[in-house]
């Protein structure tokens, strides 16, 4: 285990994340709120001090990385992102109790949008730009943002690989160029391009420039915090439709908008899991409409509400226009079939990822032709590409990991006495990083009542649906440990 070198990427994290603390710092100066203004101090200086030191500790660390080293790298960093960003809620007081404050933030930077405050418009304007900025943050990835920017030494590519398969979403990661740090910037350049688009289409609509990012940062990280109470309810119908559309857009696979750039549009239209991302998501919206038939008002009324929460939760991105929980039992069914399937491999999204239904699929198609036809080789393909029979090893390993992970939650959390209904969306929801689930979690709730173990519980499923469980299961293997 090359411990300095680890040492040397958390000290870089705590560095850029002191950074990304300065413009919520301006916005409380220019606010004048003091109570906030401490506690981005106080943690600013808690990054610089603790960086300092881990960076001086580690300087001559040398890059070699191995696949085991990488992903606990990424997974002990968001451990310190979560703990060091819910210091300036803990410090200035907005959230008194740290578990509260540390679920919240590991909620942000792990998109997924749950949250524990009863009400959101009486905070400090900088504590809650920094809520919505955690979406933006986390929706890539720090690690991502930190190849992008970061100097390569050597050729780089020991580590910057296991960095990026540790923490992009997805049963694989590729390369877009033969350089994995140009791989990042590129991706981050699309993230930003689409991010700036989507807040300039806002402000057309009339939001403030102040909502316009902080909703267009949990739209982008398909995160869903929101700077109001009722979500998005109060908004327009152009802002509400804007932000569905931007939340499809989030919710496909960076490397489609790459090869747009690049113009080859028929291998866009031909990718299998866009293809299939979309009919869920129009089938989904068909389905509801017409169970929600005389709900509303209005045909447009229905169609933008289903298509709306459709976006929001297949892309796990958890704002809402309106509650729910309260549509028939049907659509309720739909949207937590959602849940767990997710948006696309390679996006902001969360879930299992379309990506993986497919490659299940597909399996399944085989295991029972291989039953048929013992004798004949059967490959799966995706895109006419053969696929690696360790991706497939992977995405099983992946779903039965997932699927004790469900229980064990679902287990714990049952203690708090809630309902079924309550305590499964819950798990769902943070696991598959989406915030709102059903009934006392429901879009018009929050997670306040939970108890303390069941928060803590729940802010382990974020990190682990965020980080696709592997690279936390590692971290907290002794098996890890001992072969270090």
């Amino acid at each position: 285990m090359n411990y300095k070198m680890m040492g040397r990427f958390t000290a870089q994290i705590l560095l850029i994340e002191g950074l990304f603390m300065v413009p919520p710092l301006i916005i409380s100066l220019c606010e004048q709120e003091l109570a906030a203004i401490y506690g981005f101090l106080a943690t600013l200086g808690i990054c610089a001090v603790l960086g300092s030191i881990l960076f001086l500790l580690c300087k001559n660390a040398k890059n070699a990385f191995y696949a085991t080293d990488g992903m606990v790298c990424v997974a002990f960093s968001w451990l310190v992102l979560s703990l060091i960003g819910a210091l300036p809620f803990c410090i200035s007081g907005a959230i008194p109790k740290f578990v509260d404050a540390l679920f919240e933030t590991a909620s942000g930077f792990t998109t997924t949008g749950a949250s524990i405050l009863p009400e959101v418009e009486s905070m400090a304007k900088g504590l809650l730009f920094w809520r919505s900025f955690t979406h933006w943050i986390g929706g890539m990835g720090v690690l991502v943002f930190l190849l992008a920017i970061a100097p390569a030494k050597g050729n780089g590519q020991g580590f910057t690989m296991h960095l990026l398969r540790a923490e992009s979403p997805g049963p694989s990661v590729g390369k877009l160029v033969p350089k994995m740090r140009k791989t990042a910037g590129i991706l981050y350049l699309l993230y930003i391009g689409l991010t700036v688009l989507d807040i300039v289409m806002l402000l057309i609509g009339g939001m403030s420039v102040f909502e316009a990012f902080c909703t267009a940062f949990g739209t982008a990280g398909t995160g869903g915090f929101g700077v109001r109470n009722d979500s998005i309810a109060g908004y327009s119908p152009y802002i509400q439709n804007v932000t569905s559309v931007f939340m499809l857009l989030f919710g496909v696979n960076f490397s489609c908008y790459y090869l747009l750039v690049l113009r080859q549009f028929r291998s866009v239209f031909k990718d299998e899991e866009l293809r299939l991302y979309i009919a869920i998501v129009v089938g989904s919206v068909a389905l509801i409409v017409w169970n929600l038939w005389g709900y509303y008002p209005t045909a447009e009324e229905t169609v933008r509400h289903a298509l709306f929460q459709v976006s929001s939760i297949m892309t796990t991105t958890g704002f809402a226009t309106t509650n729910f929980d309260l549509w028939p039992s049907f659509s309720k069914t739909i949207l937590l079939c959602l849940m767990v399937v997710g948006a696309c491999a390679g996006s902001t999204g969360g879930g299992i990822k379309v990506a993986r239904v497919l490659l299940l699929f597909k399996s399944l198609k085989r295991s029972i032709a291989q039953m048929l036809h013992p004798r004949k080789v059967q490959l799966v393909r995706n895109n006419g590409a053969v696929v690696d029979e360790r991706v497939i090893a992977g995405t099983n390993a992946y779903l039965s990991a997932y699927v004790l992970i469900v229980f064990a939650s679902f287990l714990i959390i049952s203690l708090d006495g809630f309902s079924t209904g309550t305590n499964f969306s819950a798990v769902l929801a943070c696991l598959n990083n989406i915030g709102p689930g059903l009934e006392v979690v429901g879009p018009v709730c929050n997670y306040a009542g939970f108890s303390v173990l069941s928060k803590l519980v729940l802010t382990l499923d974020m990190l682990l649906g965020r980080l696709e469980i592997f690279p936390i299961l590692v971290l907290f293997s002794l098996q890890t440990w001992k072969n270090g």
